[in-house]
């Protein structure tokens, strides 16, 4: 019987009425087990070859993806929209008070000046964060076609993000300091990904960031070349791991936003390491710090560039 393998109302009675009107239908069907899955199922009526009456053809058409999509698109909206809001609203909150009451208080209006300029800087952060992750996924599926030495651009990051560390009362050392490890990639994009590691690492682990560089033998992916930036600081509990790449996604919303961060840094970082056929492991342990691992292929001796079909 039908209803053994589908155990929908809706296509029951959709294919009952199709087989007793001739009539085609839609019908939505959604499963739950094994996976949450939605479905467009389409009845037809077709008469039997021998016309001894009609049969009834079901076309289904996942529409799954699409429906995920859409979600994070309309999740993606209402968080930037949440994140613009609040700046904006301070803006013009302190616009209009300066505007009437503190018109003439010269020592009110260089401090909410100040509040403004950061909420300013706040806004064009994630409108930065915005720009970069929207450039990246539109260029996600073309293979990079140039060679980057990984070591010597952990060096440069390194060395750019000393001053902004330590001004946070943190230091950012790179505990390899000699070799050259090529990997193929896009410059300015792999350049994003270790300053947004760091970054991070100093934001939410302060203290001492590590930046190190090695290799290893993946038996399927082969020669990797792995970087990894590792930080004290309170950890992060093991259910909020796999969902620090998401888009707005914080483990403290209210920590995350007074250190100005956007929520983005992560998700630019796996797009980017998507485009690089690259792998992002995250490891932490509450209480005793976090280590992030880049993993990328390693430029092979032969000179040859990456296709697009390596993509796959």
């Amino acid at each position: 019987p039908l209803s053994f393998a589908l155990r929908s109302p809706e296509v029951l009675d959709g294919v009952e009425a199709v087989l007793s009107s001739g009539m085609p239908r839609r019908v939505p069907l959604a499963t739950r087990v094994p996976l949450e899955r939605t479905f467009e199922v389409q009845i037809g009526a077709l008469p039997m070859p021998d016309g001894s009456g009609v049969s009834a053809v079901l076309f289904l058409r996942d529409l799954t993806s699409a429906r995920r999509l859409e979600a994070m698109r309309v999740d993606f909206v209402a968080n930037a929209s949440h994140e613009l809001r609040t700046p904006l609203a301070t803006l013009i909150g302190f616009i209009e008070t300066l505007q009437g009451p503190a018109r003439e208080d010269t020592q009110a209006r260089e401090r909410f000046l100040e509040i403004m300029r950061v909420q300013a800087l706040r806004m064009t952060r994630l409108i930065d964060d915005l720009l970069s992750l929207s450039r990246i996924e539109l260029r996600e599926h073309v293979a990079p076609t140039s060679v980057v030495d990984l070591g010597a651009l952990a060096r440069q990051m390194v060395d750019a993000q000393g001053p902004p560390a330590e001004a946070r009362g943190a230091t950012v050392r790179f505990e390899d300091g000699s070799g050259s490890y090529p990997v193929p990639g896009d410059a300015d994009e792999l350049a994003r990904v270790i300053e947004n590691l760091i970054e991070n690492a100093v934001k939410y682990g302060g203290g001492h960031v590590g930046v190190s560089l090695s290799r290893e033998e993946d038996p399927r992916l082969g020669r990797r070349i792995v970087l990894s930036v590792t930080s004290a600081g309170p950890g992060i509990p093991p259910a909020q791991l796999p969902r620090l790449t998401e888009r707005f996604y914080r483990v403290d919303v209210a920590s995350s936003r007074a250190r100005g961060g956007t929520g983005l840094g992560l998700a630019i970082v796996k797009h980017s390491l998507n485009r690089h056929r690259g792998r992002l492991a995250i490891e932490s342990t509450v209480g005793q710090g976090t280590t992030v691992r880049v993993s990328l292929p390693e430029y092979g001796a032969t000179g040859e560039l990456p296709r697009a079909a390596d993509q796959t």
